[in-house]
């Protein structure tokens, strides 16, 4: 068989192996012994697999990631969310849509302080998606609203997406992390600017105004004082994490370790740290690491046979083929945006990076500029069905009257929203190269 007809076959086989519902790891490891066994060497095959998983494992800059799910669960054990939660929703909720739009706002508070998606929305939907409907909020809005916000966990560092992407393109993570700042910020801006709209413009969003009884309410200093102090220890952590980063104080990995000391002290601080809360915080960090880093690894087997059977030429000179470079650019987005329907983000990052970014410098694209933007687009990836894990967050922790189908209906705006967001960063690279300029002197 030719190079072509064989990366044609590995990629049709593997979106209907996806589409079938088998699970990445097994489709990714099946396909890459396969067809490193038959089409690349027997030898080269089976020596490729230990020499894969010992690299995923030794590799200092992932060391970030175990450490960065332990604080995130920490988090979510110790009610930050929820104090800041209700504190900002007393001061909001005097305004129509208030507490979307607080679920926006501490969404992307708790992005800033954790870099996975699973906490955000998990904690979320607990609290708020209850209250959303008790206040007269539609279904699919509330469900919208909670997976959208919640998803920003992967875009605004301290991203565990972000530290991957940085190892894989031999970027400096602090740089990375630096140029998804404004991007997921605008985001954010984005999905209150459309729930403004939504909740005066559409009455089937929401019947009923929040916390109607607060409207002419004055705060006094205690108030004012209980809604500073939620804010505190979420600062505390972003300042100790991203601060120690930008400062130049810390790389990437030992941030997390001074995130994990903090998020400690914290639980400890809110009296909700117990054996209990540690073994559950334990054996969830191991659950999740172990996930990424099979994945991780998995991946990079599959990437490696692809790349030496020769795929990665073939779709590089396909690609380099066509004259325009936005068009390029262009087929390369829709490619990410499919790929997001069926695949894991992980798997997504170590499959296209060696084939795309080559063709991204070919192209004159700044690298650091496209990869910000790929983690921009994979925010779909989270939303889009049928595998957005998103989606299968919440439909786990949402009310038996809430459907699928509602959460399917409630993210199309959002994944529209992010498209538009795309756009921005695409016309206005400005909007990512920015910061790293003035931070990175």
């Amino acid at each position: 068989m030719s190079i072509m007809s064989i990366t044609i076959l590995l990629f049709v086989l593997l979106i209907l192996l996806l589409f079938t519902g088998h699970p990445l790891v097994t489709v990714l490891g099946g396909l890459s012994f396969y067809f490193g066994y038959f089409f690349w060497g027997k030898q080269q095959a089976c020596l490729m697999i230990p020499s894969k998983i010992f690299g995923a494992m030794n590799n200092y800059t992932l060391l970030a990631i175990p450490l960065f799910i332990f604080m995130a669960n920490l988090l979510d054990k110790s009610g930050i969310v929820e104090n800041l939660f209700y504190s900002l929703n007393k001061l909001v909720g005097n305004v129509k849509g208030a507490i979307a739009i607080v679920v926006i706002i501490v969404c992307t508070i708790f992005a800033a302080c954790t870099g996975i998606v699973g906490a955000s929305i998990i904690t979320m939907g607990l609290i708020a998606l209850p209250h959303m409907l008790k206040h007269g909020y539609s279904k699919s809005f509330s469900t919208g609203v909670i997976a959208a916000g919640g998803s920003l966990g992967i875009l605004i560092p301290p991203s565990i997406m972000l530290v991957v992407m940085g190892d894989q393109a031999g970027l400096s993570v602090g740089r990375l992390f630096s140029t998804s700042v404004i991007p997921g910020l605008i985001l954010s801006v984005l999905y209150i600017i459309y729930i403004k709209v939504a909740v005066h413009v559409n009455p089937n969003v929401q019947h009923l105004v929040d916390d109607v009884e607060k409207r002419n309410k004055v705060y006094g200093l205690k108030e004012w004082i209980d809604i500073l102090v939620s804010f505190l220890p979420p600062f505390l952590l972003i300042v100790g994490v991203l601060g120690s980063i930008f400062l130049g104080i810390a790389t990437p990995t030992e941030a997390a370790g001074v995130g994990c000391f903090v998020a400690f002290l914290l639980i400890l601080l809110y009296r909700k740290f117990s054996l209990k809360v540690l073994n559950e915080v334990l054996e969830s960090t191991a659950v999740a690491t172990g996930m990424v880093m099979v994945i991780l690894a998995v991946a990079g087997i599959f990437t490696s046979v692809f790349m030496a059977m020769g795929g990665a030429n073939v779709v590089t000179n396909l690609f380099l083929s066509i004259q325009s470079k936005w068009f390029v650019y262009s087929l390369m987005m829709i490619v990410y945006f499919i790929l997001g329907m069926f695949m894991d983000w992980t798997g997504i990052i170590y499959i296209t990076f060696p084939v795309f970014l080559p063709i991204a410098a070919k192209l004159g694209f700044d690298k650091l500029w496209f990869v910000t933007i790929v983690a921009v687009i994979l925010q779909t990836s989270f939303l889009t069905p049928p595998f957005g894990y998103a989606l299968f967050f919440l439909k786990g922790i949402a009310p038996k009257e809430v459907k699928m189908t509602d959460i399917y209906r409630g993210i199309i705006p959002f994944t529209i929203l992010m498209l538009i967001g795309l756009i921005i960063c695409t016309v206005f690279p400005e909007v990512i190269l920015y910061l790293p300029s003035v931070i990175f002197k």
